[in-house]
């Protein structure tokens, strides 16, 4: 899995967010994604619901249902994780 987060992509998170979030900080959460947390929305919830709490920014059940719905549309891999977050920024 890619690790390294294009800096355009933290700086996205971290203007979206108004925090402060490292690339350490998301490196670590990227290395706990598996398939298994692409294919399950209860991982899926637990996935957005770490992200939501390291960025101390609120998810309302609407948007992580919406987050969720998404990521399944998708297919998305879980070795893109840049494509995930970008998804996750545009809620």
């Amino acid at each position: 899995m890619k690790k390294d987060f294009s800096k355009d992509v933290l700086g996205s998170i971290n203007k979206k967010t108004g925090k402060n979030i490292s690339e350490a900080a998301l490196n670590k959460i990227a290395s706990d994604v598996t398939n298994e947390t692409m294919n399950s929305d209860a991982e899926l919830r637990k996935l957005i619901k770490r992200v939501a709490s390291m960025a101390k920014v609120p998810v309302s059940d609407s948007t992580m249902n919406d987050i969720v719905k998404a990521v399944k549309a998708s297919g998305m891999n879980p070795s893109n994780m840049e494509a995930l977050i970008n998804m996750m920024m545009k809620k």
